[in-house]
């Protein structure tokens, strides 16, 4: 077995066909078919939800609704890690906080090898759930999320995976829909990791989003300094103008011989 990769990435028959595909299809109805179907006037695929499409397009894909920015990056790509847990339908929170103790097993070894052949042939996704709660609210949304991930996983099979290869893929979005983080394990018995190319292209996407963040963060410091020097300066105003009023008043007031 080997880990691919882990990283932070007739009209109505045809609508009919892509919602209905998991009852025993290993293959559902892609995208690019329901475009060309659209485009026709044939295919209406409103009123389904992202998890409708995901396991219509991949039937007996698994589901889950969690958070999954809580999986650090380094108990993510470790050996150890409980994937298997996520290629269930009953997993709880216990698989997103999970920590690792101990030395990292060897990818070798019988238990890692076990866990995985167990997950081959399967797809999971974790959707954090702000974001199922926008896509529920803009079905246009959750079929750009869609179209984005079915991309990912016939890019990555084209470019990346040997003729033959049986994968499992587990993939996690962050609270925008982008992936955030995935696993691509393969029936094999070598370990490898992502192409340099791949490797770039990740690094590079994480770089641009640390960018953005961290411009997000400065400007949000630099709009709250500015409220606060306004603020103050407004004070200061404020009190400056009671001070004059004060000694307007008395010089008046000694004008007029009422102070002494």
């Amino acid at each position: 077995m080997d880990l691919g990769v882990t990283g932070k990435l007739g009209g109505y028959y045809l609508a009919e066909q892509y919602r209905k595909n998991a009852a025993g299809k290993s293959n559902g109805v892609s995208f690019a078919e329901l475009a060309a179907a659209k485009a026709e006037g044939q295919s209406d695929v409103s009123g389904m939800s992202f998890k409708d499409m995901w396991q219509a397009r991949f039937p007996g894909a698994y589901y889950h609704a969690m958070d999954g920015s809580k999986i650090s990056q380094g108990a993510w790509d470790r050996n150890d890690f409980p994937l298997e847990k996520f290629f269930q339908n009953d997993t709880d929170t216990s698989a997103v906080n999970w920590k690792p103790t101990g030395a990292e097993p060897e990818a070798t070894s019988p238990q890692v090898q076990s866990r995985w052949n167990s997950t081959l042939g399967q797809k999971s996704i974790i959707v954090p759930p702000e974001l199922e709660e926008k896509m529920k609210n803009d079905p246009e949304l959750a079929k750009k999320v869609m179209v984005n991930v079915e991309n990912f996983i016939t890019t990555y099979t084209a470019t990346s995976v040997r003729p033959g290869r049986v994968c499992s893929w587990l993939i996690s979005l962050d609270e925008n829909g982008e992936i955030e983080k995935y696993r691509v394990t393969g029936g094999g018995g070598n370990i490898s990791g992502p192409t340099e190319e791949q490797q770039r292209q990740f690094e590079a996407e994480q770089a641009a989003k640390k960018k953005r963040r961290e411009e997000y963060a400065r400007l949000n410091e630099e709009s709250a300094l500015k409220r606060k020097l306004m603020e103050q300066e407004a004070d200061e105003r404020y009190y400056q103008t009671n001070i004059t009023k004060k000694a307007v008043s008395i010089a008046a007031y000694e004008g007029a011989g009422i102070l002494k």
